[in-house]
């Protein structure tokens, strides 16, 4: 195994991870034109640049600026119920000339930021929150799901809600906050179902329970997919031999559904391999955030890793039909500038709060050398 360092080793993963993703959509692309795989390949070159230049930041400027990113990306999201371009129903796009741009995406890295941030505040240094000491995350947590889930874009809102709870769980609840909050979110599964959750939406869950229902409307999505997956066995069919994903079988072949077309044509092996690049990203992120002393690295690398988490678990339950499908992309392998940057600045942000380690040794070295 290469003597790497830990920087070397997340930057190796994450580019083995977009080289699968390409050649993935390249494969997919070959019969329908080649347009998605290099719009891909010019997000991706533009994620390994935004990687260089906010790794190249100071640790403090990122702490600094927080709150301010959070309050920009949230300011877009208002103002996409003016400007906003309807995609699929959902309001959840600026169209800059030639290029989409989805703020929600970049929200989740500003709710990490400024939750970060909040939790580092010597102020809220303590070990479980009680209910009144909640209300501040809970609200810079809940208003940005709220204007995600009126565009209305219910996956990504679910995303940033469990990206958001991870944090203020890890921080820690007293008892009778916890019981307070369960209790409101059970009371609220009514008022929800019936005022937030769209009749399209509803059709999917009742779907999810019973495929049967209706094999070719809503459930054919999820049916196909499944069908894709359970076709590539082993060993898979080969590279661009996917007949569900080239005969168009599989919709959203490209972005939602990326890891099907992995799994029928290489395979569970090929599955195998992508999962553990992936959870091996999220392990050396864990491992550089186990690593720092700083308050609001250790909190932000974290939540970079929930985000990549959570990113993960909900795409592939839904391609594999545990959940509803709700619109999640897998990073680095479905197509998408706005998600491949976010996860992009993800990896930068960790990088960046890295140089925490390498400072803190060589004060150390320093130190060890001045009393000897």
């Amino acid at each position: 195994m290469p003597n790497l360092s830990r920087r070397s080793w997340l930057l190796l993963l994450t580019a083995l991870l977009c080289f699968a993703g390409l050649m993935n959509l390249y494969s997919i692309s070959l019969l329908a034109g080649l347009g998605a795989f290099k719009k891909q390949l010019i997000w991706v070159l533009a994620g390994f640049l935004t990687v260089a230049a906010i790794s190249r930041l100071r640790p403090i400027t990122l702490e600094n600026h927080s709150v301010a990113f959070y309050l920009f990306f949230l300011a877009l999201l208002g103002l996409l119920f003016v400007f906003g371009k309807t995609v699929s129903g959902s309001r959840s796009w600026f169209q800059i000339g030639p290029v989409s741009v989805q703020p929600s995406e970049f929200i989740k890295i500003g709710i990490i930021m400024v939750l970060a941030n909040y939790y580092a505040s010597d102020v809220a240094a303590k070990e479980n929150y009680n209910w009144v000491e909640l209300l501040k995350p809970l609200a810079l947590l809940l208003v940005p799901t709220a204007a995600v889930t009126a565009q209305p874009d219910m996956g990504t809102a679910i995303t940033i809600l469990l990206i958001g709870s991870s944090i203020v769980l890890l921080m820690g609840i007293s008892r009778k906050a916890l019981l307070r909050i369960i209790i409101i979110a059970l009371i609220s599964i009514v008022p929800t179902w019936h005022l937030l959750i769209k009749d399209y939406q509803k059709e999917r869950i009742y779907s999810f329970m019973d495929t049967s229902t209706d094999p070719f409307g809503v459930s054919y999505n999820s049916i196909q997919s499944q069908i894709a997956i359970g076709s590539g066995m082993g060993f898979g069919k080969g590279f661009s031999l996917g007949s569900q994903s080239n005969l168009n079988f599989l919709p959203a072949h490209h972005t939602d559904f990326a890891f099907s077309v992995i799994s029928e044509e290489w395979g569970f092996r090929g599955s195998v391999f992508i999962l553990l690049l992936y959870f091996s990203i999220i392990l050396f992120i864990l491992n550089i955030a186990t690593s720092l002393e700083d308050r609001f690295a250790i909190i932000a690398c974290f939540g970079i890793a929930a985000m990549f988490f959570w990113h993960a678990v909900i795409n592939i339950a839904m391609v594999t039909g545990l959940m509803p499908i709700i619109g999640t992309p897998l990073f680095f392998i479905s197509y998408g500038g706005s998600s491949t940057l976010t996860a992009f600045i993800g990896i930068g942000i960790v990088l960046c709060l890295r140089k925490k380690i390498n400072r803190a040794r060589k004060t150390q070295i320093s130190v060890k050398k001045t009393n000897s």
